[in-house]
């Protein structure tokens, strides 16, 4: 039997949301999601999780912290120092992932996500690889 994985999923779009769901329904590791509409209260909300994040999924432009101002939230707390940390953005230039990279993120992966391509690639993530795939 597979182990559970928790995913935090921080998205604003409820369309993106959606499609999430659908996604993980069609990965073979079982998931545990959880999905926050908004970064209010960001850190104290995913403290209070009954389980604490694998992986966290993380739109850049949430507000009202954006994806840089959690990383950096999640970075200094100890318990999620070491936790896989995952950039999800329309943004995919060169320049914006070398920012991303060079912030701590663990990887990125471009929106839309791709029903073709996302669940292999967060099993990949789940398993503790860094991707940095812009393909759709």
């Amino acid at each position: 039997m597979k182990k559970i994985m928790s995913l935090l999923y921080v998205e604003d779009d409820p369309g993106s949301r959606k499609v999430m769901q659908h996604l993980v329904t069609r990965l073979e590791t079982p998931v545990n999601l959880t999905m926050f509409e908004d970064s209010t209260d960001f850190l104290p909300r995913v403290e209070q999780m009954v389980y604490s994040p694998h992986v966290f999924l993380i739109d850049i432009h949430v507000t009202p912290l954006d994806g840089f101002a959690m990383l950096e939230q999640l970075r200094a707390r100890p318990r999620f120092a070491s936790k896989m940390i995952v950039a999800l953005t329309a943004s995919v230039m060169s320049s914006e992932i070398q920012q991303l990279r060079k912030a701590g993120f663990d990887g990125v992966l471009a929106k839309p996500l791709s029903f073709h391509t996302f669940p292999a690639m967060l099993e990949r993530v789940f398993v503790g690889e860094h991707i940095w795939t812009v393909s759709r």
